[in-house]
């Protein structure tokens, strides 16, 4: 009889293909049925949850690097992944191992027995198991979706940290900063205290209510001495200090549970690394600058930096954004900056049609030359000569941009799992 093949690695990932199928769901039923199954494994560690529309990676990658500076033993969790679906699941930022994944997946499949949870849900158990099981001394854990009925939010974290609030996802967030911001507010746990760094009056007044409603003590990241934004930080743009301070201001109110000297928040923000966020990639005399701006905040962010980091020059853009995406708003905001733009489909199902985003562009600025490419490579073909070129849209774009500029060399392409269909809403 011949022995059946153990799972490998692109097993695993081929069942991870398939929980896509289930779509993205809104609710926490099915990941704390799986967690539990896991033998609820967030009971054993310690997190900061970070939600909210812009800077959460960067946050989320700064706390880690402060508190892995400080000695801790640091599980870091972020979506979507850029490349590799390991990026999603880190300790002291090595990646998990494709070993590793393949167990989870199998020990978490056999658990699945009604095989519901989504891709997001198993991720987020996968996650809170291999931390458990690596002992991490702190979690930095990232929202995927929203925050009140997003899978991560069966936690009770130490702190709950929300960047800001703009306007994205309003399909499924709702269409006003407050009806946004409810939902981002609604990982504040009773008496966890809450940091913030909005800005936005309507969105500050709910997250101070949702505050008030738990007793959970809220610290605004503006409160912060003005000499605690000349640390340096490693990430450019001046949006990065807003990051900075609202790191610092986190560890400030967790310093008598997680302490930190002065040497490990300057060390940790000097080191801190976080791809496809104004990355600059410099190959022989060309500059390439990858930033996933993918709504109009993220958009204003990206021309600042540009405005005031790389002023003197106008880029050539190439561009790609997903249809669900205020594409058009993005394309206005950037297109007074470009000296010739290059729009590309996103490898996804929900791709903005690159013909239509070139018309906006050639309408928002007649004077650059604005076209359709058949793809991101004949993109970057066409302006391999160009001194300064920009690639912006997505993160999916930036996530295939990544892979083919091969920074850093990657195993394995696991884009596709980012793809989900329409989530459902619960009340």
């Amino acid at each position: 009889m011949k022995k059946e093949a153990a799972p490998n690695y692109p097993d695993a990932v081929r069942f991870l293909y398939g929980l896509r199928l289930f779509g993205a769901n809104f609710g926490l039923e099915h990941t704390l049925q799986l967690a539990a199954r896991a033998g609820n494994p967030q009971e054993k560690l310690r997190f900061i949850h970070v939600a909210g529309t812009n800077g959460k990676g960067s946050t989320c990658a700064m706390l880690e690097s402060i508190y892995r500076a400080a000695g801790l033993r640091v599980g870091l969790f972020t979506s979507p992944h850029l490349v590799s679906f390991r990026e999603r699941i880190q300790v002291n930022r090595r990646l998990i191992s494709q070993a590793e994944v393949v167990r989870l997946v199998a020990e978490l499949r056999a658990a699945n027995r009604e095989n519901d949870a989504t891709l997001f849900e198993f991720a987020t158990v996968m996650a809170l198991k291999y931390f458990a099981e690596q002992k991490c001394d702190l979690v930095i854990w990232e929202t995927g979706l929203g925050g009140r009925l997003d899978a991560t939010n069966i936690v009770t974290p130490l702190a709950s940290v929300i960047t800001n609030i703009a306007l994205d996802h309003q399909q499924w967030l709702g269409d006003t900063l407050e009806q946004i911001a409810a939902e981002k507010a609604g990982i504040i746990k009773p008496g966890v205290p809450v940091i913030t760094a909005t800005e936005a009056p309507e969105a500050r007044r709910v997250i101070k209510r949702v505050a008030r409603e738990n007793h959970s003590p809220l610290t605004p990241a503006s409160q912060l001495p003005a000499s605690s934004f000349q640390l340096p930080v490693s990430l450019l743009g001046a949006h990065q200090r807003t990051n900075a301070a609202l790191a610092l201001a986190t560890v400030g109110v967790l310093q008598k549970q997680l302490p930190v000297r002065a040497e490990n928040l300057r060390a940790g923000l000097a080191a801190v690394n976080w791809p496809g966020r104004l990355q600059l990639i410099e190959r022989g005399g060309q500059k390439i600058l990858l930033d996933g701006a993918h709504n109009a905040a993220g958009a204003e962010t990206l021309r600042a930096a540009l405005e005031k980091e790389f002023a003197g020059g106008r880029p050539v853009f190439i561009f790609g954004a997903l249809a669900d995406k205020d594409w058009s708003g993005i394309c206005r905001i950037l297109a007074p900056l470009a000296a010739k733009v290059f729009t590309v489909p996103v490898a996804s199902e929900r791709t903005a049609d690159a013909g239509e985003l070139a018309k906006v562009f050639r309408a928002a600025h007649p004077a650059a030359a604005s076209a359709a490419v058949q793809n991101l490579s004949a993109a970057l073909n066409a302006s391999k000569d160009e001194p300064f070129v920009v690639i912006t849209g997505s993160l999916y774009l930036i996530g295939e941009a990544l892979a083919k500029l091969g920074c850093p060399p990657a195993e394995t392409d696991e884009r596709g799992l980012n793809e989900w269909t329409t989530p459902k809403k619960h009340d």
